[in-house]
């Protein structure tokens, strides 16, 4: 961290800036306070000359709503901004975010204080950045946003702070003409081969980032630096400083064809099986930087807001200051000072672009400076291979005129087929900036700060020139499309953005086409190329969906799914209810008389029954159609005003309900001489049992109302020949109910034919929220503390006890023949004999964080075992728990798009599962 410097805002929202975290190409970040709460936040602020062009922008807001999307565990959750100031006409938005803060040092500063991290923290390391790339690659898309300067080490794991190439660029410079030059800091082979990137690059630049932290440095640094791209693409890496347990890993993940590479999820299982989270428990830091997190901790602690006096008399001073030589930079103790001889010599201020053809020979291409500036990505280090920029400890500098990129106007156009292509111009549209004088090159020591360096080398030049045609052709690095406003029909003021990979001096290495963004829409590429071919499903990535099915946005969300006769998907919502054909996820129909109804059932092999708030209804399936309809104030006439509350259960054509209507209880005819006392409203509860084919009731018992409005919430847990077994959700509790029960929860005995209460009984210290389920042989299975315990139902006699997870508990287990399976608060899903209570396996989901335990399905066959949660859907084989794949959906990627928060849930049938999160559902092919 450093002081704010004179120029830097002092508010954002409701938050004030205190300090400096870091810097990078697009944006500074500060830590800020909102000084009412105390809550402390990590500000990124968009650079305001980049925040000027519109495609920036767009996708800035894009990258933080991929952020928002992927918030939890190791991504710190988004806060509320507050209020913002208006902003003078004449002035750009600001672009900002806010993450809360975690006292955390990026990864190349740890790097420089303590050198390369041991194993175990580099298990911990590549799991949790894994884990999210697992996350991201469920959704189709790809991060780019891997770098050393993106990745944190907090006390209790990893942190990943950039989801896209704007967080993760090396460079980004605002060109004339509204033009954006970004740079990223890494080449891939198949970038070189001018090929689309794909979520094996990501695994790649893993390798890499691991790789760097093992040993200080990238694995491909032996060698003169104009063959960099031969050794990326042919060469093995230079592994033999890495552990000898994760070399391997590491070199799959390196692997030359992106094929070969592992997927994230089989990264992160490999790395740490019982997830990053688990492994971290205890730290995981090395003593060094457990102490430097510490005192940056302590240090944001004590940062106090400075006073206005104070802000302008640093103002003052420093204009008063003879300006510092651009070279300048503050004394880093942790970094070996530079000889005075092997500096850069001063640019001269008349430094100006050249025109493109005077770069028609290697030897007129200066080496980059080794005093080059740290913000633009330009470190004393050459770029003719692989790498990670911005490794350094040192400060930032301010921007140098350097050698770079940007997509003249007339490359956007479509090009006839037959066109020819067209002489390059004399003076670019967006000429390429060098040096005027000659420059140095330099050969720093190298440290654990960064990479080792490279001998300085010159780009291989075509007929016009570097990078003209015939030269090296830039690299492809398509982005996933941000939404734009409508097209400009004017070419010449189209806003460009051209992604590029850091090369030799900032120049371009490789092959392909250069993805340009525009405000016309979504990325195109310069050069026609076949679709690519799909890439065949890995272990840990989720098969090919056999179709998918989008809730429609102009209907409200959806309320509840059901599966019908594993012929239909039926929907309801506050609308309506449809119906999906589970063969095709086509829509067949929809029903605004099933607004706001329960999950469908059967009814018999040829309706679907929906109770709606006021009345049950029997739907066509092949239509919609109303076929029957009971309205419960004909159904039940005696009961007047009758709520239904949801359904408790059901068993083939058997439903069990709760409902509860107000009585007028007269008050009793007083004494004379006395007044009347004034009429009250009671609630009456009941527990009934109803026939969906013959439409008829069973029986009704009454049952105490719960917490207003009076209807209690019930659930069965188990159903036997003679009774069934009933839970009262502890939320619908009266607080007499809760005071009685002294903390514990009860079972309640329904008789099957009568509904008469046979018993209510407590089991050990199982309390009111525990999760409990219950087996046709009369056991119960509940949930006790940190652990699992059976009992017999009838006599609460405990059987057996499965010792929990540390912090945790248990979710509501799901019984499958002799086996149990389990689900716990820390994302462990296992299984036990159900008889004995051994265990037979346990896994993770892998998901960081705590939250309910995931809820559990399985497929039609019982061989394979669904966990879903608000994060992902981790799939394992039941048998033995081996994790097959995962998968999630992040949402859109519009910056306007609705943030979706709800959990995921899975049906299955046959050899299918549906998935659904909020509108969309997915249906999986499983075993």
């Amino acid at each position: 961290m450093e002081a704010l410097r004179q120029d830097d805002p002092r508010r954002f929202g409701r938050f004030t800036a205190l300090a400096r975290f870091d810097e990078g190409a697009s944006a500074v970040r500060y830590v800020a306070r909102d000084l009412a709460s105390g809550e402390s936040a990590l500000i990124t602020a968009a650079r305001p000359e980049l925040a000027a062009v519109p495609v920036f922008s767009r996708r800035f807001q894009a990258e933080a709503r991929t952020a928002e999307r992927l918030a939890g565990g190791w991504v710190a959750p988004p806060l509320d901004p507050g209020d913002t100031a208006e902003t003078p006409a004449d002035e750009a938005e600001p672009l900002w975010t806010a993450a809360a803060y975690v006292p955390a040092l990026p990864l190349a500063e740890a790097i420089a204080i303590a050198g390369p991290l041991p194993e175990r923290a580099l298990r911990i390391l590549g799991a949790g950045i894994a884990e999210i790339l697992s996350r991201v690659h469920a959704a189709g898309s790809v991060l780019q946003g891997l770098a050393p300067g993106t990745v944190l080490l907090a006390a209790d794991g990893p942190r990943l702070t950039a989801f896209g190439p704007l967080g993760a660029a090396a460079s980004a410079e605002a060109r004339p003409g509204g033009q954006l030059s970004v740079r990223l800091g890494y080449l891939t082979p198949e970038q070189i081969e001018g090929k689309e990137v794909s979520a094996a690059s990501d695994l790649f630049v893993l390798g890499l980032l691991l790789a760097y932290a093992a040993t200080g440095t990238t694995p491909f640094t032996e060698g003169p630096a104009e063959e960099a791209t031969r050794r990326i693409a042919e060469d093995e890496p230079e592994l033999d400083a890495v552990p000898e347990e994760l070399r391997e890993l590491i070199a799959n993940c390196l692997a030359k064809d992106p094929d070969q590479r592992p997927t994230a999820g089989t990264v992160a299982a490999e790395l740490a099986l019982e997830g990053a989270a688990g492994l971290a428990r205890g730290g995981w830091l090395p003593e060094p930087l457990a102490a430097a997190v510490a005192d940056q901790e302590a240090r944001v602690l004590a940062l106090e807001v400075p006073e206005e006096g104070e802000a302008e008399a640093a103002r003052a001073g420093q204009a008063d200051a003879p300006a510092a030589p651009e070279d300048a930079r503050p004394e880093d103790p942790r970094t070996f000072r530079e000889p005075e001889d092997a500096r850069t010599a001063p640019e001269p201020e008349d430094a100006r672009p050249v025109d493109a053809p005077a770069l028609g020979k290697p030897a007129d291409v200066a080496a980059p400076s080794g005093d080059a500036d740290p913000g633009n990505g330009d470190i004393g280090e050459d770029r003719g291979t692989t790498r990670f920029l911005n490794t350094g400890p040192r400060p930032p500098q301010n921007d140098r005129p350097t050698t770079q990129l940007a997509l003249p106007h007339e490359l956007t156009a479509p090009r006839a087929p037959d066109a020819l292509p067209a002489a390059p111009p004399a003076q670019p549209a967006a000429p390429l900036a060098l040096p005027a004088g000659p420059v140095a090159p330099q050969q720093p020591g190298h440290t654990h700060g960064g990479p080792a360096p490279y001998p300085a080398a010159a780009l291989p030049a075509g007929p016009a020139g570097p990078g003209g045609p015939g030269g090296g052709p830039m690299v492809s690095l398509p982005l996933p499309p941000a939404p734009a406003p409508a097209p400009d029909p004017a070419a010449s003021r189209r806003t460009l953005l051209t992604i590029a990979a850091a090369a030799v001096g900032g120049l371009i290495v490789g092959g392909g086409s250069v993805a340009a963004l525009g405000s016309g829409g979504t990325a195109e590429a310069t050069d026609d190329k076949p679709a690519p071919k799909p890439r065949r499903t890995l272990p840990g990535q989720a098969p090919e969906p056999r179709w998918t099915y989008a809730h429609p946005a102009s209907e409200s969300s959806p309320l509840t799914a059901a599966l019908w006769q594993d012929k239909l998907l039926v929907v309801t919502s506050e609308s309506q209810a449809s119906a999906v054909d589970l063969r095709t996820g086509k829509r067949l129909w929809q029903r605004a008389d099933g607004a706001k109804g329960q999950a469908a059932l059967a009814a018999g092999a040829d309706l679907v029954f929906v109770a709606s708030p006021t009345e049950f209804l029997w739907l066509s399936p092949k239509n919609g159609k109303v076929v029957h309809r009971v309205r419960y104030t004909e159904a039940f006439e005696d009961l007047p005003g009758l709520t239904v509350g949801r359904l408790a259960g059901s068993s083939g054509p058997v439903i069990w309900f709760t409902g509860s209507h107000t009585v007028v209880e007269k008050a009793p005819k007083p004494k004379k001489g006395k007044k009347k006392g004034k009429d009250k409203e009671v609630v009456e509860a009941y527990f009934f049992a109803y026939d969906i084919v013959r439409r008829k009731e069973l029986w009704r018992t009454s049952v105490p109302a719960g917490r207003a409005p009076g209807t209690p919430a019930y659930r069965v847990v188990a159903e036997r020949s003679a009774d069934v077994l009933v839970r009262q959700d502890a939320a619908s509790l009266t607080a007499a109910e809760v005071k009685k029960a002294k903390g514990k929860g009860s079972v309640r005995s329904f008789d099957q034919k009568t509904g008469k209460l046979l018993w209510a009984k407590q089991y050990g210290a199982a309390s009111l929220e525990a999760a409990t389920t219950g087996d046709e042989d009369g056991t119960l299975y509940a949930a006790v503390g940190q652990d699992l315990q059976a009992f017999e139902a009838d006599s609460t006699k405990p059987l057996w006890r499965v010792e929990g997870s540390e912090d945790s508990w248990f979710g509501t287990p799901l019984i499958a023949g002799p086996l149990i399976h389990t689900t716990e608060r820390s994302r462990l899903v296992g299984a036990v004999e159900r008889e004995s209570g051994r265990l037979v396996w346990r896994r993770s989901t892998e998901v960081p964080g705590t939250g309910p335990a995931p809820s559990l399905t399985l497929s039609g066959s019982e061989k394979t075992l669904i966990a879903a949660d608000a994060v992902q859907v981790t799939v394992f084989a039941a048998a033995d728990g081996e994790r097959l794949w995962k998968f999630q959906d992040i949402g859109s990627a519009d910056p306007k798009g609705e943030t979706v928060r709800a959990s995921y849930r899975a049906l299955a049938f046959g050899e299918t599962v549906v998935v659904q999160r909020d509108r969309s559902f997915y249906a999986f092919p499983v075993a």
